[in-house]
């Protein structure tokens, strides 16, 4: 299986595990990820964007300075601003911020879904799965440029 292959079974399966769906951004460096895939509702992408939430986004902040994962009812006492709040007025309402670090990397991600918080077992396979797509592409540059346009293809379609 080639890494494009192996990248994008990953991230079908995360697709299917977050039917309200997801957030997910590998290997920051400095405030940029060198890969970043969204399936989220486009309205609520467009209203996250222009209202600047992902400067007072508690799932970001939290990502940044905790390792694990952690459901978003959990962090409703630092979100002043009220991100989790507005996502649910988009059908956004039940999550879980994943964050790993390995190789002095780190990625974060949220997950959601409209119906129900995730189970223990289902926060297990998200966080597992979101290791092993941090490991896939823990060299960015050895993937190709057509690869990067084809894993930004499949993001687009993924996209709700």
């Amino acid at each position: 299986m080639t890494a494009r292959q192996e990248i994008a079974v990953l991230l079908h399966e995360l697709d299917r595990l977050s039917p309200a769906g997801f957030a997910i951004a590998l290997h920051l460096r400095f405030t940029r990820p060198a890969f970043l895939f969204q399936t989220y509702p486009r309205r609520w992408t467009r209203h996250y964007d222009a209202a600047g939430l992902v400067m007072h986004d508690p799932t970001v902040r939290w990502g940044m300075q905790n390792v694990g994962a952690v459901r978003w009812c959990d962090l409703e006492a630092i979100d002043p601003h009220g991100v989790l709040e507005a996502a649910r007025d988009y059908g956004i309402m039940n999550g879980v911020a994943v964050a790993c670090v390995a190789a002095g990397s780190r990625s974060i991600a949220s997950f959601a879904r409209a119906d129900r918080d995730f189970d223990d077992e289902e926060i297990a396979e998200i966080a597992g799965l979101l290791s092993r797509l941090h490991a896939a592409t823990a060299e960015p540059a050895a993937i190709t440029e057509a690869d990067r346009r084809a894993l930004d293809e499949l993001s687009l379609r993924l996209t709700h």
